[in-house]
């Protein structure tokens, strides 16, 4: 079982580099076998979940041929299979998005209900009453979502609530049914946006991504293309509430600071000094970070997947902030863990209250998810001594190379896979 074993204390000094966005990827991928012709996808993330996906996607008769780390071309043209084996899906809940491109390109699918991190519930309603409405039938059937139609026909859809996994999937689906769809209530994160652009490259025809309201003419077949996906707004997020945690300088490059902005906003309210450029932000904290509210909304509020890192500078900060939870019910695990390295933090309900206190020391603690663990990994840099984070096959499904990006910023990380090399780092740190 491999971990995590740290030596804190140092501040994170240097430049890094963002990899391509999961959340898109995991998308594209699946929406990539909705044409017969080559596509070819650049700066994928090199993470665990995108090869999972691969994986199951090559599994159902795509070719996949991945070129490099960051690069993979797929033809979708070789699909003999409309049923995906749940081995994959219980893995990576992303998957579901093959239900879309399935449904969209053969108008027929069946896939097994969603695995993923348990940050609480996160029903798949919306997705199966989009597909009912473009003329599905949907039936769960053995654990798996079966959905069939002679052909799918646009219609008016409503989302009862803000869903990005929702939204993209009957955006793919209409992206090939009979007819104008209009989606409302539809989310507007980055990510939707870039599947959208990813789609309308390969000859859809979808307007308003970005907007709460998203509309599709739906055509008869999609060609290949050739697509590059966006920086992945967490990873650079981790990066800057890491920066300062440590009290570090820290210039993440390859962003979209737009894409940033409730993070940014956050950080300064905080007493960090960020700095914007073109296609980079420059965090410093060089003084005790000061207290702050702050509750997750859909985007453009503060993203839930960047709470965890966020509340860990909170921690450290002077005086009581509140964290306010309305997206996900079980997204404070890390709350006990924190506590270990001296945190003094109280979970009530959907709320979190944190009184910051002067230092936290290193304990062994276990990462309860991928963006928790993220948040144990800057808790262990920002403390003194050492930190062992175990169960780092969470933080895997999400960011590429984070031991290696630490350690380029001055950080004393290794990841360790047994009791051997955790002594011979105890050792050389002394």
């Amino acid at each position: 079982m491999e971990q995590y074993v740290i030596k804190g204390g140092n501040p994170l000094v240097g430049e890094v580099e963002i990899g391509g966005a999961k959340n898109a990827a995991l998308a594209i991928l699946a929406a990539a076998i909705m044409t017969d012709e080559t596509v070819h996808i650049e700066n994928l993330p090199d993470v665990r979940d995108i090869n999972v996906l691969l994986e199951a996607i090559r599994e159902i008769g795509a070719t996949v041929d991945r070129i490099s780390p960051t690069e993979v071309k797929i033809a979708g043209v070789t699909i003999g299979n409309i049923s995906v084996e749940y081995e994959y899906i219980k893995k990576i809940r992303a998957s579901y998005y093959l239900l879309g491109a399935l449904l969209g390109k053969y108008k027929n699918a069946e896939v097994p209900l969603p695995g993923g991190c348990n940050i609480g519930s996160r029903p798949i309603d919306q997705h199966l009453k989009g597909f009912r409405a473009l003329g599905a039938s949907v039936d769960i059937i053995h654990g798996a979502v079966v959905a069939k139609a002679d052909h799918l026909t646009g219609k008016h859809i409503f989302l009862d609530m803000v869903s990005v996994g929702a939204t993209i999937n009957i955006m793919m689906a209409a992206a090939m049914a009979e007819g104008n769809t209009t989606i409302e209530n539809a989310a507007r994160e980055p990510h939707v946006v870039d599947v959208a652009n990813f789609l309308n490259s390969m000859g859809a025809n979808i307007k308003g991504a970005g907007t709460d309201v998203i509309r599709i003419q739906g055509v008869e077949k999609l060609h290949g293309t050739t697509y590059s996906i966006i920086p992945d707004q967490i990873e650079a997020g981790t990066f800057m509430c890491a920066a300062a945690a440590t009290m570090g300088d820290v210039m993440v490059k390859n962003v979209i600071p737009k894409h940033l902005e409730a993070t940014t906003a956050k950080l300064e309210e905080i007493g960090c000094q960020v700095e914007e450029f073109d296609d980079a932000v420059r965090v410093v904290a060089n003084k005790r970070l000061k207290r702050t509210n702050v509750k997750t909304m859909p985007y453009p509020g503060y993203p839930t997947d960047m709470q965890p890192q966020f509340a860990v500078a909170l921690v450290l900060a002077e005086g009581t902030s509140i964290v306010t939870e309305s997206i996900f019910e079980n997204r404070f695990k890390y709350a006990d863990e924190l506590a270990r390295m001296g945190a003094n933090i109280k979970v009530e309900g959907n709320t979190a209250i944190i009184d910051g206190v002067q230092k936290l020391t290193g304990a062994r603690v276990s990462a309860p998810d991928l963006r928790a663990g993220a948040a144990l990994v800057i808790a262990g840099l920002a403390s003194e001594g050492i930190t062992i984070v175990d169960d780092i096959v969470y933080i895997q499904r999400g960011y590429e190379r984070f031991e290696e990006k630490l350690r380029s910023l001055g950080a004393e990380i290794e990841k360790v896979s047994s009791e051997k090399e955790l002594k011979k780092f105890q050792l050389r740190v002394g």
